[in-house]
């Protein structure tokens, strides 16, 4: 069962109903506030997913988040996210070309007294204050709402751009109530990001790439404690990290058989495995996972409302996976392959496309990113010589090859 994928049998979703509580699905039973969540339950009320503190902020948050690009159809699911205490939710003002957050502003018209229960995240594409301003004012719009309760710069690579004009604007829209929190979002070259990060004393919180495969690297290890030090909120994104954003299909290998093999002996998924592994770094705050449909939401609440704990023999199968399919995985590091060309194309990043079409298997949104480059990059990418980037990969990663395979398949 790959919870990224959707497969979800019958029994996969009786299983996680009776997790999760098969009260807390059907019954109009409403989520519970943060301080509820918080406070001693008895047994006869519905269990909800956890919470912990956002960094420094005061703020407590659903160690699961809802995250995705979410349609008007996902009303159903965004109302039971909040049953289950799925109160972190995640999304951004170019989602769907502004789809996603229009659905939160429909959720929210219809049930206005839900907003109070949610902590509300979303992006901007720029880090420029005019352009902070006007984005912020459109998702207030977009989204029936006075106030985000974290505004995030989407996509930071280069930690210098997060610069003094950015720090005022932030501080003038929490001063006028329009925001709570500010930070960013990283998908590349996020050790240095986090580690300029730490040092400037304003950044609320950060959402970076974060799983079983990158966790346990000394760099990532290290700037991840100076952020938590400094008490900057931390949200993981892309934990399932799946290792197919080369040819090969979206099905079992021998290696993904034996980890199955090795946490279904413990009545775990190798999925819940994969959450679990993140959750156990009590530095983590939430975890944002793309999940819009119900199956999903259920699947994973029932793994953040469980209290099995993973062994240090668990840690050493999932790192020993980590090892043996590293090849197939992109960890981000621009700053060692992209220089040796120049910089002309956005290695990390076309990678990032690959898995939304190939993992998330959603290739609409993969074509649209995608289409995104300069017209002039996806032209000639397919033809230039990547041996010293790949020479370079500490992943050991076809980088030439998955190039060449971008171009013809998100055309």
């Amino acid at each position: 069962m790959s919870l990224e994928d959707g497969n979800f049998s019958r029994r996969d979703f009786i299983k996680t109903a009776g997790a999760v509580g098969i009260g807390s699905i059907l019954s109009p039973v409403e989520s519970l506030s943060f301080a509820e969540q918080n406070s001693d339950t008895d047994e006869s009320k519905p269990k909800v997913v956890p919470v912990r503190p956002f960094g420094k902020t005061g703020a407590k948050v659903s160690i699961l988040g809802l995250g995705g690009a979410f349609h008007w159809s996902n009303i159903l699911l965004l109302k039971q996210a909040l049953k289950i205490g799925v109160t972190y939710w995640d999304t951004a003002s170019d989602y769907d070309n502004g789809e996603s957050e229009k659905t939160i502003g429909k959720f929210f018209e219809k049930f206005q007294e839900d907003r109070k229960k949610v902590f509300l995240v979303t992006k901007s594409q720029l880090s420029d204050p005019y352009y902070l301003k006007k984005s912020l004012e459109t998702s207030l719009e977009r989204m029936k709402t006075s106030y985000i309760d974290l505004f995030f710069i989407h996509q930071v690579s280069d930690p210098y751009k997060i610069n003094r004009g950015a720090k005022t604007w932030a501080e003038g829209a929490k001063s006028s109530g329009k925001i709570r929190f500010f930070g960013f979002s990283t998908h590349k070259n996020m050790e240095q990001c986090l580690q300029v990060a730490a040092k400037l004393g304003w950044i609320d919180g950060i959402m970076l790439s974060y799983n079983f495969r990158n966790m346990h690297t000394e760099k990532m290890k290290k700037v991840v404690d100076n952020c938590h030090s400094a008490g900057i909120g931390l949200t993981a994104m892309k934990t399932m990290a799946t290792g197919k954003w080369g040819t090969e299909k979206v099905t079992p290998n021998d290696k993904e058989q034996n980890l199955f093999n090795q946490f279904k002996k413990k009545g775990l998924t190798v999925e819940q495995a994969k959450l679990k592994a993140v959750w156990d770094d009590h530095r983590i705050a939430s975890i944002c996972s793309h999940m819009t449909n119900m199956r999903n939401l259920l699947a994973n609440a029932s793994a953040a409302i469980d209290n099995k704990m993973l062994s240090d023999q668990d840690i050493d199968h999932l790192k020993q996976y980590a090892r043996e399919t590293a090849s197939n995985y992109c960890t981000g590091c621009a700053y060692i392959c992209e220089p040796t060309i120049n910089y002309e194309v956005p290695v990390t990043d076309v990678m990032r496309y690959l898995m939304y079409s190939r993992c998330y298997r959603d290739l609409e949104r993969a074509k649209s990113a995608f289409k995104g480059l300069p017209s002039e990059v996806r032209k000639r990418m397919g033809n230039m010589n990547y041996k010293e980037a790949e020479r370079k990969c500490p992943q050991g990663l076809s980088i030439g090859r998955s190039m060449r395979e971008a171009v013809i398949e998100l055309a």
